[in-house]
């Protein structure tokens, strides 16, 4: 029934397992860090080189000089074969040409330490690169794996991309909340740093909002699911910082194109020196030292610094277009509602002409449900606390004027002057001085009509942010030379806010289409235009700006989809930092391709001066690289605007 296998049998299975353990662990090993063993190998056997030159072993020192320059370029080759496939000829290639070349001509020492020191500019750059990465990584660490959910009556444990929309998932002091979603039981403090960067937890209790990848940080919720895996807001942002820090500023496609025509350049002007030198290391130190390696990565590594810092911050950018644009704002046009105030309006008064004002506040309500309007939410709550709401239907939106439905047959009315004008219903003088001693208070006075006739008005005040108090001074200093308030509010309401904050203009009462053509109108002054608001209501403004920033938008599609950056905490303060930041980047990336032309410059002189030769140029050359990179990290560091 068993069989034994045999001696020479039972040795087969025992050390190939041993055996595939240790290749998988050397290829492991080789994966992470190859273009450092590559550099050592290389640097060693150089070093044996040049012993064995001093020794007076001429072959062997020659043979070994050979062999550094196949580790080191052998990789180099092979780059540039597959880019020439493509018909690109970059860096890789000229540095395969003046090793060949120099090994053809002899001069194997400067063949092995051009692709040594290329070799080891190449570790250092994918280091340096890697830690403007950082960002990335930290939040990709953050991502949960699992999720503890409710189904049948049992608590269960699942992979985080497995729950179900509409599950209840458990959330425990010390866990990653796996989902976007409601809470609907417990309290806790859960850290939204990673979406929002704010440094202090924010206490959620039952129908508070929570995302995927913030962390409990003590207290217990449960949570009623509405994205899932790839839909939540973490996931996106993931998506959207990934395909930020990989799409090309103006300037980037712009030396990218110019480095295509100038390499082949760099080529025919080598040629050219050798015809009239005759001199054929100079010419392969033209070749190499001409390479505009530096002047590439001056652009992209700074932007992946800057959208890496962005991200940290809870600010979103888009791409390097989109930073590169941030840099230039001179103009920052916002909304009132929601972006200047805190979105959390109350009822601070009502009055009533006609009628009671319970069945005027619960008519009002039944239509101002419907709506999404953030002055509906404090009306609708008032009129909860008197009793029950009845249905209404034929609702309809009137744009930057109200709302209209149908309560017990009768048509209610509920919006400014201009929708009773619309409906032809007159409004009494007694009437206007109420509305223009509230207004003048900084109130907005919503008319309730019911029938043909106004039956009283609801004031709601929306507090302003604190943080905006300062902001337009921080914008100044950041840069901005003007800042422009618009709202659909009343003439009155936008003055009084529009003083308190210093603005330099506001316009009031502006419909949808208002706003993009004051947006238009500043854009025809010759300056950059900023247009901050919530992503939803004002998503055409933000799309006709030359930079849309939507503001407290986490989990809104509308704001992810419109705006080129998104702030995803609810604070103001971050705006002055993601403009500074923006400022910052392009003057880095001034820095990046100013010095890289410069070095350049200076590196042909000194080889038409036959001071630079082949090993100091490349030298030169791969420092200018690493300096471009360390100069584009201080963007890591940027804290404030």
């Amino acid at each position: 029934m068993f069989s034994f296998p045999s001696q020479r049998e039972s040795a087969v299975p025992v050390a190939p397992v041993g055996g595939l353990f240790r290749l998988e662990r050397l290829r492991e090993l080789w994966v992470a860090y190859d273009k450092l063993m590559i550099t050592l190998g290389s640097g060693l056997l150089i070093l044996l080189g040049y012993l064995a030159g001093r020794l007076g072993w001429p072959a062997a020192a020659n043979g070994l000089m050979v062999l550094a320059t196949l580790l080191a370029g052998y990789r180099v080759a092979a780059s540039a074969w597959q880019a020439l496939r493509f018909r690109v000829v970059g860096i890789n290639a000229l540095v395969t040409l003046a090793a060949l070349g120099a090994t053809i001509i002899g001069e194997y020492w400067e063949a092995a330490v051009v692709t040594f020191l290329f070799s080891l500019g190449n570790y250092l750059e994918a280091r340096t690169m890697d830690k403007t990465r950082a960002a990335l990584r930290k939040l990709m660490e953050l991502a949960p794996r699992v999720a503890r959910v409710r189904r049948e009556g049992t608590e269960v444990e699942v992979p985080a991309e497995e729950v179900e929309p509409g599950e209840l998932v458990l959330i425990r002091a010390g866990d990653k909340i796996p989902v976007d979603g409601r809470v609907v039981r417990g309290r806790a403090a859960v850290n939204q740093a990673a979406i929002t960067g704010e440094s202090l937890p924010v206490q959620k209790e039952p129908g508070d909002y929570v995302f995927s990848g913030t962390m409990n940080e003590s207290g217990y919720l449960e949570v009623e699911a509405e994205r899932t895996g790839e839909e939540t807001t973490f996931a996106r942002i993931m998506q959207l910082v990934e395909e930020a820090q990989e799409e090309k500023a103006r300037i980037q496609r712009w030396l990218e194109n110019f480095a295509r025509y100038y390499t082949p350049g760099i080529m025919a002007v080598s040629v050219l020196t050798y015809l009239v030198t005759r001199d054929a290391l100079l010419a392969l130190t033209l070749l190499v030292i001409a390479c505009p390696g530096a002047l590439v990565i001056a652009t992209p590594v700074s932007i992946v610094a800057a959208t890496g810092n962005a991200a940290r911050h809870g600010v979103l950018i888009k791409g390097g277009e989109h930073l590169e644009k941030a840099g230039r704002i001179r103009a920052v046009v916002l909304d009132k509602t929601g972006t200047l105030t805190r979105g959390r309006p109350l009822v601070k008064k009502v009055r009533v002409w006609r009628g009671s004002e319970k069945e005027m506040l619960l008519k009002a309500a039944a239509v101002e449900k419907l709506s999404g309007h953030p002055l509906a939410k404090p009306l609708v709550e008032r009129a909860e606390s008197l009793g029950e709401i009845p249905p209404a239907e034929n609702f309809q939106v009137h744009p930057g004027c109200g709302v209209t439905g149908t309560v017990d047959g009768e048509i209610i009315r509920v919006g400014n002057r201009r929708l009773m004008q619309e409906a032809s219903i007159p409004v009494p003088v007694d009437v206007e001085n109420y509305l223009a001693g509230e207004e003048s208070a900084g109130r907005t006075a919503v008319l309730v009509a019911i029938g043909e006739e106004i039956w009283g008005a609801v004031s709601i005040a929306d507090e302003i942010r604190d943080e905006a108090k300062d902001l337009v001074a921080r914008l100044k200093a950041a840069g901005v030379r003007r800042v422009v308030m618009l709202t659909g509010d009343n003439r009155r309401v936008a003055r009084a806010v529009a003083c308190e904050l210093g603005m330099d203009e506001y316009q009031a009462e502006v419909l949808p289409e208002g706003k993009v053509e004051a947006i238009r109108r500043l854009k025809q002054e010759g300056l950059v235009v900023a247009m901050v608001g919530d992503g939803i209501n004002d998503a055409p403004a933000l799309a006709a700006a030359d930079v849309g920033i939507a503001m407290g938008a986490a989990g809104t599609d509308v704001a992810m989809e419109t705006a080129d950056i998104v702030l995803m905490s609810d604070r103001l303060d971050k705006l002055p930092y993601a403009i500074g930041l923006s400022r910052q980047t392009l003057k880095n990336i001034q820095q990046n391709v100013t010095f890289a032309i410069l070095v350049v410059a200076v590196l042909l002189l000194g080889v038409m001066g036959q001071k630079v030769v082949l090993a100091s140029g490349m030298l030169i050359h791969e420092a200018s690289v690493l300096l471009v990179i360390l100069n584009a990290m201080r963007l890591m560091s940027y804290r404030n605007g």
